[in-house]
Formats: C-alpha cells, sequence, structure tokens
C-alpha cells in the first residue's frame, strides 16, 4: 500500500466533530466528485469516483449527515461507482446544506464553490480539507521525496482549495498541469503541517520519523564532506610546502634560509603528517599554528621567487 493511500485510509475513517464538520466534508465530496442536474425545477445529485474509498466516505456521509440512503452502482468495465440521490427533496437538501444550491436576488442558482458559512470554523475546514483530499489528493512516498497536491479540473476551484489551505498558515501553490490545476506543497515540514490540520495522526508520525532519519543522514553526510574537504585542504597545503621545501634544498640549500624558516623548513620535511599546531611544538622555541603558517607562507614566497628567477635565466 502507497504512503497515499494510508493517508487517505485513516482520513476516511475520521468524521469530524459533529454534523456542521460532516456537512463541510460532503461539501467537498460533492464539489470535487458531485453532478447535478435539474428537471422541471427538481434537483437530482450524482457522485462518480474511481475510488471505492471515496465511495464508501460518501454513502456513509449521506446516510449519517442527511439520513440518505444513496443508491449505488458499480460500472463493470473496471470500478467506476455511483452514488445517486434521486429524491428531489433529498438532492436539494444536500446542495442547499453544502452552499452549491442557493438564492440570489429571488434566483435559484447552483455553483460549486467553498461556501464560507460551511467552511466559518477551524473544525470544518480541517473537514473540508480531509474531503478533498480523500477525492484527488495524493503525497509522494516520503523516502524518495516531499510532494502533496490537490488535482482539480477547474482553475478557481483549484484557487478557493489553496486559499483555504494556506489560511492555516501554509504556503500552498496552483500550477497548470496539461488539462488540470494542481493545488501542491513541496516542502516536508508543510506537509507535516497539513496533515495535523486534516488530522492524520500516525500518517503525521510515519513522515516526521523518515524526516528525522533523513536529516540525520544528510547532516552526517554534510559533516563528512566538510572533514573531507577540510582534509584535502590541509593535505594538499601540506603537499604543497614540501615541494617548495625540497625546491629551496635542491637549489640554494635550507642553510642559506634564516635560521627560523630553516629550523621550520626541517621540522616540516621530518614530519610531513604533521598538523601546523603540532609542527610548532617541535620547534626550539615554540610557536602557535599562526606562526607557524606565516614562517611557512614566507619559506613559499622564496621557493616562488626562485623559480620566477630560474625561469627568467633560462
Amino acid at each position: 500500500m502507497s504512503f497515499s493511500s494510508k493517508v487517505k485510509g485513516e482520513l476516511s475513517l475520521h468524521f469530524g466533530n459533529g454534523r456542521h464538520c460532516e456537512i463541510a466534508e460532503t461539501a467537498a465530496l460533492v464539489n470535487i466528485c458531485g453532478q447535478t442536474g435539474c428537471f422541471g425545477g427538481k434537483f437530482c445529485l450524482k457522485i462518480q469516483t474511481d475510488s471505492f474509498t471515496v465511495a464508501k466516505k460518501c454513502f456513509t456521509l449521506l446516510k449519517n449527515t442527511f439520513n440518505i440512503i444513496a443508491d449505488i452502482s458499480v460500472r463493470s468495465s473496471g470500478r467506476r461507482y455511483t452514488l445517486a440521490v434521486r429524491n428531489f427533496s433529498q438532492a436539494e437538501s444536500v446542495l442547499r446544506a453544502t452552499g452549491i444550491l442557493f438564492s440570489e436576488n429571488g434566483i435559484l442558482r447552483q455553483e460549486k464553490r467553498i461556501y464560507s458559512p460551511v467552511v466559518s470554523s477551524i473544525c470544518c475546514r480541517r473537514a473540508y480539507l480531509r474531503g478533498a483530499f480523500i477525492a484527488v489528493g495524493s503525497v509522494s512516498d516520503p523516502e524518495k521525496n516531499y510532494h502533496l497536491e490537490f488535482v482539480l479540473t477547474e482553475l478557481s476551484a483549484a484557487e478557493q482549495l489553496r486559499d483555504l489551505v494556506n489560511s492555516f498558515g501554509l504556503d500552498a501553490k496552483v500550477v497548470e498541469r496539461k488539462e488540470h490545476y494542481v493545488v501542491y506543497l513541496k516542502e516536508g515540514e508543510q506537509i507535516v503541517d497539513l496533515l495535523n490540520v486534516m488530522e492524520a495522526p500516525l500518517a503525521l508520525m510515519d513522515l516526521e520519523n523518515v524526516r528525522i532519519v533523513k536529516e540525520m543522514r544528510n547532516d552526517i553526510n554534510r559533516r563528512v564532506n566538510c572533514e573531507t574537504a577540510n582534509l584535502n585542504k590541509v593535505v594538499g597545503a601540506a603537499v604543497k610546502q614540501l615541494e617548495d621545501i625540497q625546491y629551496i634544498e635542491e637549489t640554494i640549500g635550507l642553510a642559506s634560509l634564516p635560521e627560523q624558516l630553516a629550523e621550520i623548513a626541517r621540522i616540516r620535511l621530518e614530519y610531513p603528517d604533521k598538523s601546523l599546531k603540532e609542527l610548532g611544538a617541535y620547534l626550539t622555541t615554540p610557536v602557535g599554528k599562526s606562526g607557524v603558517n606565516h614562517r611557512l607562507r614566507k619559506i613559499s614566497s622564496i621557493a616562488e621567487e626562485l623559480r620566477e628567477d630560474k625561469g627568467e635565466a633560462e
């Protein structure tokens, strides 16, 4: 079972904090999966989905919230579930409660929308997002990457859903993908927050555990890479110092150097693997890391001058 399916399975078992939350969740499912019809001023409602989880959730919500037993049919060629509310008064009751059917200037209208009174409270906004995720949401396996999205067919619906997600302090975006509009989050922390908003604690803990392990692994890798880079830098500097000292010895001899430089040069040749701090401790008059570094830089400058003089002479 995919991580996305686990999240949907957990959310499908949650039924909010009362009838108001169940109406909000029903509104999300009807807005996304529902189709309405009007015959002589009478309304009917049909909900279609390829998901058994969605079909079961819709059936249960209609029964518990509106005392409606929807007719269910399954298309023989492939899994396509259809829930039909054929009773006109029952269908109208659902559409009015969800805000899809409303009166405007004395005219009865229907429009799929997130109706403000339906999501006026925090718990109802949570319920609406649960329904939307069950219907068209998905979340990638956190072991691979962080990505959560809702795929919708209308730009206005995507923008409304994005704004509802962002009402919880998140930063969801909308992008067009082929003929659909995708509301998405790509940061692990924000996905965790949304799972918390939708009240999926088990999925949240699974994702957090993965995040902790990944962050620890990344932190270890960063430290190893940093230490490796520093070691390479130290080794590279030591090799250059040895090359400069050996060049001076072969050309003018170390004895020609000032006493302090000659001493550190001989110690570097004797202890090629030691750190600057350790080299300083071997001197007749010990000096610190910066003092050793200063002397070795002088030696390097002398070696470069000798190379330049040799090049000009040639």
